[in-house]
């Protein structure tokens, strides 16, 4: 076979748009609403690093910062922003309220998923159970979010389309 020729009469085909123009898998592809990009972050840094440095402090921080922009991402859902955060300050001492927090951490997450026209793959139930060994759910729950900027590909705050 033989490569087409090009002239004026005959131009090449466009360059495919980047990954980031392309609207997800999604039926009929055309955004319902808009929406704020969230921050990547390292998930091992969110998970062992920041919160060694800090004394475990910087747990609490992530926890109020996910939320917060959770509900920047998706306006037409109330996530709520200090709530979870203070749950985990104050109520921490008990067994149920941190896991039911945990919980409906990994729905959010999964909200936000189905939001930005992927598929749904984080689960509550691993997520809270990885909290109970050495906190790891902050490394599960990270890496799906994570999954949510990377279908993006656009800095923190800056605009972008929902799908669901």
């Amino acid at each position: 076979m033989t490569q087409p020729e090009f002239d004026a009469q005959n131009p090449p085909p466009p360059p495919p748009a980047p990954a980031a123009q392309l609207a997800p898998n999604v039926p009929g592809g055309k955004p319902v609403a808009m929406g704020l990009g969230m921050k990547k972050r390292h998930p091992v840094a969110a998970w062992l690093l920041w919160p060694f440095l800090t004394l475990g402090i910087y747990h609490l921080v992530w926890y109020f910062k996910i939320h917060k922009e959770m509900a920047e991402f998706d306006r037409r859902r109330a996530v709520p922003t200090a709530g979870p955060m203070l749950v985990l300050l104050f109520l921490g001492w008990t067994a149920i309220a941190p896991l039911v927090s945990y919980y409906n951490c990994g729905n959010r997450i999964r909200n936000a998923q189905r939001s930005a026209g992927l598929p749904a793959t984080c689960s509550a139930g691993v997520g809270t159970v990885l909290m109970l060994v050495l906190g790891a759910g902050i490394l599960y729950y990270q890496v799906e979010l994570n999954k949510v900027v990377d279908t993006y590909g656009v800095g923190e705050g800056q605009q972008v389309p929902l799908y669901v």
